[in-house]
């Protein structure tokens, strides 16, 4: 339970670094270049926690899964984007299954 949690926080870290990011990439705010990289150094602490207690092959999955789903979610509610076509949202829930079947069959050490 550990190594996810630190993978879900990896993962809101990420979030507040991309949006921060996207703000620099935008409007070239010196706030949105220091949110994002306040937000991947926030990435790097939670990921050195995560490997502490699960493997390289289970964090790595577990994070892009979870990035994958959190992320796209916080976009389209907090960013209003929007994906281009409905299968997109279909592949978010392939993402979902696959996050439900590597947590069902536990986190390997």
């Amino acid at each position: 339970m550990a190594t996810t949690l630190n993978v879900v926080f990896a993962t809101l870290a990420e979030i507040v670094g991309d949006f921060g990011f996207k703000e620099f990439a935008r409007q070239g705010t010196t706030h949105g270049f220091m949110q994002g990289a306040l937000g991947y150094v926030g990435v790097i602490f939670f990921l050195i926690r995560s490997l502490r207690t699960g493997n390289i092959l289970y964090v790595n999955a577990a994070w892009d899964g979870i990035s994958g789903i959190v992320e796209s979610i916080a976009a389209y509610f907090i960013l209003g984007e929007r994906f281009n076509h409905p299968m997109q949202w279909v592949a978010v829930g392939i993402i979902f299954l696959g996050l439900a079947l590597l947590r069902y069959y536990g986190v390997p050490h």
